[in-house]
């Protein structure tokens, strides 16, 4: 009898011999394959359609999974050797480089402020309002941003309580000076982080203060020469201010919403269809580099590897406090060993629950940002990809018990008592005083 095998051999009764034979390069193979992808998981997929992708990043402590996915050699364990991680001026830019794609010298996939596919996705923050279909892939970490605010309001008080504000900057405005609140990217995690922590307190983003967009890199410089009042972004820049003696910190976000989502891993929808199984190497990647960002043994060496020049270029002593728990809010408040330090991995933290997007675009409804009639289930069912972060999981070998069973996470509370049912988001809504519609 005779068989066709693959293109063009034929094999006339397959022998003893010849089956031995055979298995011995199979097994040859396969331990070159091993080799290659150290991952004996990952060995038996399919392999990356291509060896490289260009993903970007802002100099923030919470891009260190592609940092770290880089300087270990993660990507390349999985397949992808040639993924460049490229460093952005800013969001803006990162939205336009996302724009271009990386076929065309922009980017294909980036360290992204959570909203940020969404206002993309949408239309909402490109040029011409052309919708750029987006996707969220994975979060990269939880907690550890940080308001800050300038040394003139020290005797305040200010701290979680934004209300002790709310009198010297109606004495500025009165004076006929501008109250000015820095954060990143309109609609994005730091806006929201900034505006839920002043309503909290009854003072209006959008009437007690001018909100400008300052990039993460610039908001210490910009403070010292007086440019803004308070400012929200992601660290080492809270903590670098404090040990500038510019500003203070009032408070963490941690401490607004204790186990808060923050960035995510964001890709072009068009790289996904194209590329899947590079998709998948490129989560893996990532994923692992979490799992070593999480442990506290790791710290020191992660501040060192991610101070460096071509990453954020800070002095490890402006990041590893913060990054363990150790902060000090430049106010004569020091708190060592809080629980208030990044998450990378333990908790479910790299899985994006589809429940914290809706939170997201809950805020940036309570805002402006989208109409009061947006679906937002359908716009995270769109958007959201947590599929593809449980494919990745299963082919790393992630234990069942720390794969999340459900997309939602449930209610969330916040530190003002507010909660948000992700079934009921516009009961959550009803119940906000100040918003823009107000």
């Amino acid at each position: 009898m005779t068989k066709r095998i693959g293109t063009g051999t034929m094999l006339k009764d397959l022998t003893r011999r010849d089956f031995l034979a055979s298995s011995a390069v199979t097994a040859g193979l396969l331990v070159a394959a091993r080799k290659l992808f150290p991952s004996g998981a990952y060995a038996a997929t399919t392999a990356p359609e291509v060896t490289g992708a260009k993903l970007g990043f802002i100099a923030l402590t919470d891009a260190a999974p592609l940092m770290i996915a880089k300087e270990k050699g993660l990507f390349a364990k999985y397949g992808m050797p040639d993924v460049e991680v490229l460093k952005q001026a800013s969001w803006g830019a990162t939205r336009d480089n996302l724009v271009l794609g990386g076929e065309a010298n922009g980017i294909d996939g980036a360290h992204i402020l959570t909203p940020m596919p969404y206002l993309m996705h949408t239309g909402k923050v490109t040029q011409n309002k052309q919708p750029l279909p987006m996707a969220i892939v994975a979060r990269l970490n939880y907690d550890c941003q940080g308001i800050s605010v300038a040394q003139e309001y020290a005797a305040t008080g200010v701290g979680l309580d934004a209300s002790k504000l709310k009198e010297a900057f109606a004495a500025k405005k009165a004076a006929g000076k501008e109250v000015k609140a820095a954060m990143t990217f309109p609609g994005g995690t730091h806006d929201l982080w900034l505006r839920y922590w002043l309503a909290a307190g009854g003072i209006d983003p959008d009437k007690d203060v001018s909100t400008i967009v300052v990039p993460p890199p610039q908001m210490v410089a910009n403070m010292k020469v007086g440019n803004m009042d308070v400012f929200c972004v992601g660290e080492p820049w809270n903590e670098q201010l404090v040990h500038q003696g510019i500003g203070f910190t009032a408070a963490t976000t941690g401490e607004l919403w204790k186990g808060h989502p923050e960035k995510a891993l964001g890709l072009r929808a068009a790289f996904i269809e194209k590329y899947p199984n590079a998709t998948k190497a490129i989560l893996m990647a990532v994923m692992e580099a979490q799992q070593w960002c999480e442990a506290m043994e790791n710290k020191e060496e992660m501040a060192s590897i991610i101070g460096k020049r071509q990453w954020m270029n800070v002095p490890v002593a402006d990041i590893i406090g913060r990054l363990k728990g150790d902060i000090n809010y430049g106010n004569d408040r020091v708190a060592k060993g809080t629980d208030l330090y990044m998450k990378f991995w333990k908790g479910g933290v790299s899985y994006p629950f589809k429940s914290h997007d809706a939170w997201f675009l809950a805020e940036n409804i309570r805002w402006g940002k989208f109409a009061p009639t947006t679906d937002i289930k359908a716009l995270v069912d769109q958007v959201n990809r947590e599929d593809l972060w449980r494919e990745a999981a299963k082919d790393l070998g992630v234990a069942a018990s720390e794969i999340p069973a459900s997309p939602s996470r449930g209610v969330e509370t916040f530190f003002d008592g507010k909660t948000f049912d992700p079934a009921n988001p516009s009961a959550y809504l009803n119940s906000l005083k100040i918003k823009a519609s107000a």
